[in-house]
């Protein structure tokens, strides 16, 4: 299993990829069943599944549509545009050359959104040109994510957004949102756009023919979890527990420790990021669950004990409680893709 599929997905973002075929009155079941998602955990707000599922589930969902943009412009992004979008950027010399072909290629493809890159103070903008209403923040995300995702791709290495600004109000899952792009995320802007340092412009492309390949095979499901923001103190103490056995994660003060900051300070720069540090526990315990039962052959008994949880009845209470079903209830709807 690659790195990038061991995040979880929010179960709210499912329900937005499917916004527009229940809109239009599609039945979505069995495209849930076919990416491995139980359709009974769009009625648990606080469900998750696992990001390979996920990007599954965007594939599926282009493929029935014939719309790489799940329908959210007036003209849909047929399917191919994503590989010829890829294509048309691998040529460029510098990520500032491909990062124009991008935009240039989605202004072409979309009718009612375009996206401007500006330089400003050693800082580049990228905003997104609309007009009318603010949009959902689910078709920001997803214009955004072609562009930054597909940029960082090129150049081998993360984007890293010093600021994120979105015309529409907070979504539910706006912490999702936050770890995909950047935790300075602001709400009912002017403009939608991503700032990051110019001097990532110059930056060549490292990338070819043949690993675009490899690449193409991945997306999208590689773009929504790969390039994530892991600069933040909740992604640097998540990577710090994934390298140690459970029953050696530590307390608060000895983690304080560990990382040369105070107690006081850790907690106070866990809280400016919507984070704690049992919620960091509690994710990764939840996160491991979900691609245990989803991608290996462990038996849930098995499971339960490697998550530290002294019986398969208290394992059984806890994932219910983060997901809104049962252990068995998610390894049925998995095999079932």
């Amino acid at each position: 299993m690659e790195d990038w599929e061991k995040g979880t997905i929010a179960i709210g973002l499912v329900s937005e990829a499917l916004h527009n075929m229940h809109q239009r009155g599609m039945d979505t079941d069995a495209l849930l069943l076919q990416a491995g998602i139980s359709p009974r955990l769009l009625m648990a707000p606080h469900a998750r599944v696992a990001a390979a599922n996920y990007g599954r589930l965007w594939y599926l969902i282009s493929q029935v549509t014939d719309d790489e943009f799940f329908g959210m412009d007036s003209h849909p992004m047929r399917v191919g545009s994503f590989n010829l979008l890829c294509r048309s950027a691998l040529h460029s010399a510098t990520l500032g050359k491909a990062l124009e072909r991008i935009l240039d290629f989605l202004r072409l493809v979309l009718d009612d959104m375009s996206g401007t890159l500006s330089k400003q103070d050693r800082l580049t903008h990228i905003a997104i040109n609309e007009s009318g209403s603010p949009r959902r923040m689910f078709t920001y995300a997803t214009f955004l994510l072609f562009v930054h995702g597909v940029g960082s791709w090129l150049i081998g290495r993360r984007i890293k957004l010093t600021s994120a600004d979105f015309r529409c109000s907070e979504p539910l899952s706006s912490l999702d949102y936050k770890i995909r792009f950047c935790d300075h995320a602001h709400f009912e802007q002017p403009q939608t756009s991503i700032t990051f340092d110019a001097a990532y412009l110059d930056l060549p492309i490292v990338q070819n023919q043949r690993t675009l390949q490899s690449f193409l095979r991945e997306a999208p499901g590689n773009l929504l979890v790969k390039y994530s923001n892991h600069d933040g103190l909740a992604a640097t103490i998540r990577r710090h527990l994934r390298q140690l056995p459970m029953n050696e994660w530590s307390d608060f003060d000895s983690l304080s420790e560990e990382l040369q900051t105070p107690a006081s300070t850790l907690r106070r720069k866990l809280s400016q990021e919507g984070q704690s540090y049992q919620a960091i526990k509690d994710n990764l315990r939840r996160d491991l669950a979900i691609n245990y039962l989803s991608g290996s052959s462990r038996s849930i008994e098995e499971i339960a004990v490697s998550l530290g949880f002294a019986d398969p009845s208290a394992f059984h209470r806890a994932f219910k409680k983060w997901t809104g079903s049962s252990p068995g209830e998610h390894r049925r709807a998995s095999s079932a893709s």
